[in-house]
């Protein structure tokens, strides 16, 4: 699905007294769902077992 269909279709599903604002959050939540596939597809990521040890990294600082 392109990036414009994509759009379109969450449009849809909004209410119709759906505010510009919340309208604009949902375009950029897609975004951002799309350079996380893009980085996904990519190889750009970490495991489940690096991010537990990153973040328990930051509570025995």
């Amino acid at each position: 699905m392109s990036n414009k269909e994509l759009v379109v279709e969450a449009m849809r599903e909004l209410p119709e007294e759906a505010s510009f604002e919340e309208i604009l959050e949902q375009i950029a939540i897609l975004a951002a769902i799309r350079r996380g596939e893009a980085d996904a597809d990519a190889g750009r990521v970490i495991s489940h077992e690096e991010v537990k040890k990153r973040i328990a990294s930051w509570t025995t600082k």
